[in-house]
């Protein structure tokens, strides 16, 4: 078979072939002996059979540096994760490295796909946000290869995978306890799916904790795709009660309570006279808005300074590095404020903006 052949094929197309994943043929790959004979075998026929160049995956075959970081993240429209490239590409830079940026719009096959890529192009690690970094196939994939890797904004999971996020339990709480601050009882959270992030489910489980401790009642919780954000059905189940409609509203990132708020006043309801909103990354864009957005800041570009910094020190073989927990803060702007009806004389000083360092 010629080499001219031999080169299209793909570790996705071996792993297509043979019926597994893409991981299970990287083990095999790079002999890592986690797989059972029979699918060793199975995938081994596959590669003899395709003419898979071996030499054209896995760090495990190479020696030499690209001196090329690969980042992987959910969207390139979203500005929060623009800021955390910046932050890469500043480190990276510093260490004569250049980096390679690929987006997965929050799609399980292109986590794989990206990566596979990334690693045939003889990366020398990544920085990657996964939608499940405790069931990750892309993980997976990194892991067999034996190649450095740092997670982003995804929560802490195992102890080995290391990442550099804040913690979006404690500021999902935080959020609920500011609602309350502000007179408000009857709370709701609208999502962006949590199949495609962990990091939603953080901040959705520490908001139902936060209400719970508080005693108030349990708050209807919404999804609407990542992509494409159809917030009208979610605006019309909330908001066709109005006695038990919600007065203050959580949305689990900055661009869907933008659009969640001209949602609102495409229904009448004033912001945040009638309904307040908060929501999640602080993005510049959200201080130059009318009602200024309220939303909990998370220091997008220093975790991305701080990821690639640790992810250099795992290519050059340094060990020490951990996962850490950057602080966040409430950034209380116009889009909330007290509950409509008469607040306790308690309630009446305004809430303070929250700084808080998690545990390391």
């Amino acid at each position: 078979m010629s080499d001219k052949k031999r080169s299209k094929n793909t570790i996705r197309d071996v792993a297509l072939d043979a019926g597994v994943s893409i991981a299970t043929v990287s083990r095999v790959v790079n002999k890592l002996g986690t797989v059972s004979k029979e699918t060793e075998e199975r995938v081994q026929q596959s590669i003899d059979r395709m003419g898979f160049r071996l030499n054209a995956f896995g760090r495990g075959l190479s020696t030499s540096r690209s001196y090329t970081i690969g980042v992987m993240i959910p969207s390139l429209s979203n500005p929060v994760f623009a800021d955390a490239v910046s932050g890469i590409t500043q480190e990276a830079s510093k260490a004569g490295y250049n980096v390679m940026i690929a987006a997965t719009d929050y799609q399980h096959a292109a986590e794989i796909s990206t990566v596979s890529t990334f690693l045939e192009r003889q990366i020398d690690g990544m920085i990657l946000t996964v939608a499940d970094p405790m069931h990750s196939d892309a993980l997976d994939m990194l892991e067999a290869a034996q190649a450095p890797y740092a997670l982003i904004y995804n929560q802490v999971s195992k102890s080995d995978r290391l990442t550099v996020t804040v913690d979006n339990v404690a500021a999902g709480d935080a959020v609920a306890r500011c609602f309350h601050t502000q007179g408000h009882r009857t709370m709701a959270m609208i999502s962006g799916s949590f199949a495609e992030s962990d990091r939603a489910i953080a901040r959705r489980d520490g908001f139902v904790t936060g209400i719970a401790a508080l005693g108030l009642p349990t708050p209807v919780i919404h999804e609407v795709g990542f992509v494409n954000l159809d917030i009208e059905p979610v605006l019309q189940s909330l908001f066709e009660d109005q006695d038990k409609a919600p007065t203050a509203l959580f949305c689990s990132n900055d661009l869907l309570a933008i659009s969640v708020i001209s949602g609102l006043e495409r229904r009448g309801l004033r912001v945040p006279d009638d309904v307040s909103v908060m929501g999640f990354d602080g993005i510049a864009i959200g201080t130059h808005l009318h009602p200024t957005l309220a939303t909990v800041v998370q220091p997008s570009k220093r975790m991305g300074e701080v990821a690639a910094q640790c992810l250099l020190c795992r290519i050059n073989g340094e060990g020490g590095m951990q996962s850490t927990l950057l602080p966040f803060t409430l950034r209380l702007g116009e889009s909330t404020g007290r509950a409509c009806k008469q607040l306790p004389a308690d309630l009446q000083t305004p809430h303070k903006s929250v700084h808080r360092r998690p545990a390391q």
